[in-house]
């Protein structure tokens, strides 16, 4: 179970020249933020620019009319073990601190940087899969898709136990399989490929070279070819700054003595003193070692012609058996070939008796993956009864107390390697019921906007105790929905923000009130929204802004009235 402290959080958002937006800077904090605002007053641009920060597709129809190009950016608070995923993939994380950017140009160029470091947006979004999940409609849309489905079952499940055993075997299956097939289609010229690979490895054994060697043997060649060169410019250095008669060094020295004698003199002083010191130490240390390189340098034309010939032998081994232009990598090919050369040796002379016999294993370690899938599809029901329980509950607790969802896992017959995939033998699919007596139903073919809406709010409360995203954010997810639908949505939106960030972008006040950040987006005169259009709003802007959405008129009384019943709700609410 992913602990919320543990969790990444969005902290900061900068847009620039994005839609409607000239430029505007938004801070989150932890809990539910509910971002509201008048239709068309680029509340939406925020969800774009997210989409933008986490990898997804640029589009210059995204660029001001009269800007440049975007730019949107982003701080995220990230746990160790994103850091270190950040600087695997060459960025910096500086305190917990990750920045991600993004540019587009109005010819539709994209830049992406990833802690500080230009990126691809495959990265990033690989990354940022564990930092943002973002839902508008199209997001509850691809919960009809089976593979959506199985994963969202596998993420509730923690199925790692038994799926990555079972995928290490399959795997091993599928290499087997491939090897069976190329020693069929290789059985008619057997003969001539075992001489080729006899004669490669009769070659290679001569040489025996090993990985790097080529790189040392070249700057070997290199230094002793170089002797007399190196002798006499090292000399030459040395003597200017070892030179008893008023060398380099000997200065230095002198200097340093001088100046030692001054300290304590003068403390503004005595840090320059210090500094001087370690540089006469320095100094001192590098002419010790050159001298000491300079003692064991020696011409050694023995070792020069042998590591000439050397090179040639593994120059003409690489050109003979070798494929590609790039030298290294055509040599470390050679050296992964000869690793398995006696083993192809084997299996080709062992003809279809060697066939028979790597089928019998085939046939063994097909049992045991089958025993594997079919542990796995087990655990996977049994999980499945689990999570269709928690969602029907989560969907009464939504306004759709009739609602059932089961979550189906067919297995397919195990005797069949057809049936067999990455991911096991199971086909998942989510059926849904909107109330008593309708029939259960794939999603696809039954619910409707609003309620994919809330069924896929109702998985995501499920599912987040698991997993490790750190900030949900929803766009639409009160489409279709209002009363005390509506009320309900956004109590459970808190309950989620319990386990992680919540961002909604919303327009019914029954879901804005429960939310621990108010911030508002506003058009000014011309239409823009500049830094100062974007407020976090304090207790009595936000009655205003809850009265404005509940009758569209912030001074009304009558609504004012209404929007602090809405928020004495909300305080004295138990949310779980």
């Amino acid at each position: 179970m992913a602990k919320s402290k543990d969790r990444p959080t969005l902290d900061e958002v900068s847009i620039r020249g994005l839609g409607v937006i000239d430029s505007a800077s938004l801070s989150f904090s932890k809990g539910f933020t509910a971002i509201t605002g008048e239709t068309g007053a680029g509340k939406t641009m925020v969800l774009t620019a997210l989409g933008l920060i986490t990898g997804a597709k640029a589009d210059s129809d995204f660029v001001r009319n009269d800007a440049p190009r975007s730019v949107v950016s982003a701080i995220f608070s990230v746990n160790e073990n994103i850091a270190a995923k950040v600087e695997e993939a060459g960025g910096e994380v500086d305190a917990h601190c990750l920045a991600i950017s993004r540019s587009v140009s109005t010819e539709g160029k994209s830049r992406i940087t990833l802690g500080g470091t230009l990126s691809t947006s495959g990265k990033v979004a690989e990354i940022s899969a564990e930092l943002i999940e973002i839902h508008a409609q199209s997001s509850s849309l691809r919960l009809n898709k089976p593979a959506v489905q199985r994963e969202l079952l596998d993420s509730f499940a923690e199925i790692e136990v038994f799926l990555l055993p079972y995928q290490s075997e399959f795997e091993n299956y599928q290499n087997l399989s491939r090897r069976i097939r190329e020693l069929q289609k290789e059985s008619e010229t057997s003969e001539e490929q075992i001489l080729e690979l006899k004669r490669f490895v009769e070659d290679f054994s001569a040489l025996m070279p090993i990985s790097g060697e080529l790189l040392e043997i070249e700057n070997e060649i290199n230094r002793l070819g170089s002797v007399e060169e190196i002798h006499s410019q090292l000399s030459a250095a040395l003597n200017i700054l070892e030179n008893d008669d008023g060398g380099l060094l000997t200065q230095l020295k002198s200097a340093k003595k001088a100046l030692d004698s001054l300290l304590k003199k003068d403390s503004s002083l005595d840090a320059q003193i210090e500094k001087f010191s370690e540089l006469t130490f320095d100094a001192e240390d590098v002419v010790s070692e050159l001298l000491s390189y300079l003692t064991r340098l020696e011409a050694d034309p023995a070792r020069f012609d042998y590591l000439q010939q050397r090179k040639q032998g593994i120059n003409a081994l690489i050109k003979k058996y070798g494929k590609g232009s790039e030298r290294e990598a055509a040599f470390n090919e050679l050296l992964s070939e000869y690793l398995v050369a006696e083993e192809k040796i084997t299996d080709l002379s062992g003809g279809s008796q060697r066939i028979n016999e790597l089928k019998t294993e085939r046939e063994k370690l097909f049992k045991s993956l089958q025993k594997h899938a079919v542990e796995l599809s087990e655990f996977r029901s049994k999980v499945a009864k689990t999570l269709s329980e928690k969602i029907t509950s989560e969907l009464s607790a939504l306004s759709m107390p009739n609602a059932s969802v089961l979550v189906s896992v067919k297995k397919q017959d195990p005797s069949e390697i057809k049936n067999f995939s990455l991911h096991g033998i199971d086909d998942i699919e989510f059926e849904f019921s909107p109330h008593t007596g309708s029939k259960l139903m794939p999603l696809a073919k039954i619910a409707s906007g609003g309620e994919m809406s809330r069924l896929m709010l109702a998985i995501e409360v499920v599912i987040a105790s698991q997993s490790p995203v750190g900030t949900y954010v929803f766009d639409e997810v009160d489409a279709g929905v209002g009363g005390k639908a509506a009320v309900e949505v956004g109590r459970r939106l808190a309950a989620l923000s319990q386990n992680a960030q919540v961002i909604v972008v919303t327009h019914l006040p029954q879901v804005a009130v429960w939310a621990d950040t108010h911030l508002v987006v506003r058009k000014d005169q011309s239409g823009s929204i500049t830094e100062s259009s974007v407020i976090t709003l304090k207790p009595e802007e936000r009655l205003k802004e809850i009265a404005r959405m509940l009758a569209g008129q912030e001074e009304s009384k009558t609504a004012q009235k209404h929007a602090e019943e809405l928020l004495q709700m909300v305080k004295e609410s138990v949310i779980s």
